[in-house]
């Protein structure tokens, strides 16, 4: 494998979620009767995408378990290798005793990835996104640091993370603010400031990583119109379960 074009993050504990992830991890929390990250994954097999990274730590055996191409006779019925990628998994429960957060646990995962990538959170439900190689190669050409897809404040931040100027550079600082989806593009040269594949498992937020890139111009930014929910808290997960099911509208 010459390195992995797409990674999803599915570290993290979801303590906003509990008591429902005290025994299941976030990203195996079932919407319309699929598990989240198995949206990311069937998207990404439709879009040509052979490998991807998955970081694991709280519960990462379930995931592991759920997503085996062969697992025990006992175990769920596996998705085909038309539905999902390949996963190569980054084990930061296993190797440091938890999550490193979102940058260490990408910079732990780099070895493991191509010098460009998708990065996706493995707790936002989008049904509709493409994760597409169009997209990917134009950004590889750009020669940014990172390209991020934006969307309309939620009520829970409803004053946006980040700005988006007219010809696509994105703002630290800026009156109309949207928030970050955690879906984007990287290149690796973004985390070159923590060490290659973070031995010593340093624990780092991605965000000022992100900010000081901006004030270099070096992150680009699209608006995504599409459904999208940060599925945070039980209450969320209740409504998504609760609306018709995409195949019923």
């Amino acid at each position: 494998m010459s390195g992995a074009q797409a990674m999803v993050l599915a570290a993290g504990r979801g303590e906003r979620m509990r008591p429902l992830t005290d025994t299941c991890p976030k990203p195996l929390l079932q919407v319309q009767g699929k598990p989240l990250l198995q949206y990311h994954l069937e998207a990404l097999a439709r879009a040509g995408f052979s490998d991807v990274v998955v970081n694991t730590a709280w519960l990462g055996e379930q995931i592991e378990n759920r997503f085996a191409l062969y697992p025990p006779a006992d175990g769920p019925e596996p998705l085909s290798n038309s539905q999902q990628p390949r996963i190569h998994y980054s084990r930061e429960g296993r190797d440091f005793g938890g999550a490193l957060e979102t940058a260490g646990g990408i910079a732990r995962a780099l070895p493991l990835l191509d010098e460009v990538f998708w990065l996706a959170g493995g707790d936002v439900y989008v049904p509709g996104f493409a994760f597409s190689r169009a997209a990917l190669e134009r950004f590889a050409a750009s020669g940014k640091l990172a390209h991020l897809l934006l969307v309309a404040n939620p009520l829970h931040n409803p004053k946006g993370d980040f700005g988006l100027r007219a010809d696509g550079l994105a703002l630290n600082t800026a009156d109309t603010r949207y928030t970050y989806s955690t879906l984007g593009l990287y290149r690796k040269t973004l985390f070159a400031g923590l060490p290659g594949g973070n031995p010593d498992g340093i624990k780092a937020p991605l965000a000022p990583l992100l900010r000081a890139a901006m004030d270099n111009g070096q992150v680009t930014a699209e608006v995504y119109s599409g459904a999208w929910t940060d599925v945070g808290t039980p209450e969320r997960l209740a409504q998504l379960n609760a609306a018709p099911s995409r195949a019923e509208i």
